[in-house]
């Protein structure tokens, strides 16, 4: 038919339509979502109202400011004769259900249209699947990850061509994305249930539960969370929310927070579950304190410090000693940024008992030379002296040089500070 009206010269032709397929000859051009002013104008002229809300703005917002459902959504308002609050409230409740007419004329229908072309029939049975799996992630899925994330799709870079034809999908930086009202229409009711999202969440999985050593080659590799932050923490939020105690969701999420801590220094939304697990969780104290990290990552060391005592608490009564002195230590950091060493002096004394109980030499040197930096910024001169020289003699010659020069600078300072000029440089010549 297009083409049987291409032949006369004073018709023009113009074709909307979500395919991105055209006929052969026609110039297509791609129609940009509205703006806010322009997607509150088209909102409000239908709806009849020229009061703007921040409701209907934040609405307006979710659906990604695309002409079609802002024009459905208004004319719903409009026919309801719903007032701001009302639309808000239906909105919260039906999400994108809500856009229904009198007419039929819905986001569903159109949704479902694409989904019995033969073009999408075509992609197999694990098509409408795995539109859910993007549909979970806000950020979508990485082109670069396919390969790890995908496995058992054949042909993937093909269904996901298909999909964009279709306008199921789009390509933005790399990332497969899907709209905000198709993500709302495709997301799964029950994540458990799909085994594809189940499969993706483990590959997930297994990329954050690598151990994290700066010091180690394959440290650059685990630089993948900076692009994909989002949707890992979504992923676990959605897990966590689902089932409390699902396996290995909690070593995932302590891992996740040491890859940020590391590679993208920010807070999560998880804190308020990790907090609301039980205290006899075998995760919780390990989950806290890596969530304490995060806080001190960004400066907030009193919110650090309450977390590290809440986890060394939980951490004593399983009585995991090398665990304990660890934390200590973390807290007598937080206490010195804070300028309390009156709390840190005492944390690192207990961690220095451990440690002498327990620890290796080296384990005692460290703890030894952080105890005499302390009592030397706090005045304790002789006691200062006392701990370096302790330190120097737990250090071995070789391989903590680097170590062995801090404890003579130490040293040196505290002469300096007593006076015994001689000692002083004596420590610093050796330093140096």
């Amino acid at each position: 038919m297009v083409e049987e009206l291409s032949q006369f010269g004073n018709i023009c032709i113009c074709i909307t339509s979500c395919i991105s397929i055209t006929p052969m000859d026609y110039k297509r051009l791609d129609v940009p979502t509205l703006s806010m002013d322009a997607a509150c104008d088209t909102f409000y002229r239908i709806y009849g109202s020229d009061d703007q809300s921040n409701l209907i703005n934040n609405i307006l917002q979710h659906l990604d400011f695309h002409p079609l459902l802002i024009t459905l959504l208004a004319t719903v308002a409009y026919q309801n004769k719903w007032d701001t609050n009302r639309l808000a409230g239906e909105w919260k409740r039906q999400r994108t259900s809500v856009l229904q007419t009198v007419h039929n004329k819905s986001l569903t229908a159109a949704i479902e249209l694409s989904l019995v072309s033969p073009m999408f029939q075509e992609l197999g049975p694990d098509a409408r699947a795995l539109l859910g799996v993007i549909a979970l992630f806000p950020q979508g899925i990485n082109e670069s990850n396919l390969n790890w994330l995908l496995p058992t799709i054949p042909n993937r870079t093909n269904v996901f061509d298909k999909f964009c034809i279709l306008s199921l999908t789009y390509w933005s930086d790399g990332f497969i994305m899907m709209l905000a009202p198709l993500r709302d229409h495709f997301f799964p009711k029950d994540p458990k249930s799909s085994s594809l999202l189940c499969a993706t969440r483990e590959h997930y999985f297994a990329q954050i539960l690598v151990d994290i050593d700066p010091n180690k080659p394959n440290f650059r590799e685990t630089q993948w969370i900076m692009s994909e932050d989002v949707n890992v923490e979504h992923l676990l939020d959605i897990f966590t929310t689902i089932d409390p105690n699902p396996d290995g969701v909690w070593d995932a999420c302590t891992n996740f927070m040491r890859h940020l801590y590391w590679h993208k220094k920010r807070t999560t939304i998880l804190r308020p579950k990790i907090e609301r697990l039980p205290d006899d969780h075998n995760s919780k104290p390990e989950c806290l304190s890596s969530l304490s990290w995060l806080f001190y990552s960004v400066g907030n060391y009193a919110e650090c410090k309450r977390l590290l005592a809440h986890a060394l608490t939980l951490q004593r009564e399983r009585g995991n000693v090398h665990v304990v002195a660890q934390t200590l230590w973390r807290l007598s950091d937080a206490n010195r940024l804070m300028g309390l060493p009156e709390e840190e002096i005492p944390q690192v004394e207990e961690a220095l008992g451990i440690y002498e109980r327990h620890g290796d030499a080296k384990e005692r040197a460290l703890c030894l030379v952080r105890l005499a930096s302390l009592l030397h910024s706090n005045r304790q001169l002789d006691a200062a002296e006392k701990v370096a020289s302790r330190a120097i003699n737990f250090l071995p010659e070789s391989g903590e040089e680097y170590r062995v020069c801090g404890c003579h600078r130490i040293l040196g300072r505290i002469y300096r500070s007593k006076g015994e000029t001689e000692k002083a440089i004596h420590h610093f010549e050796v330093a140096l």
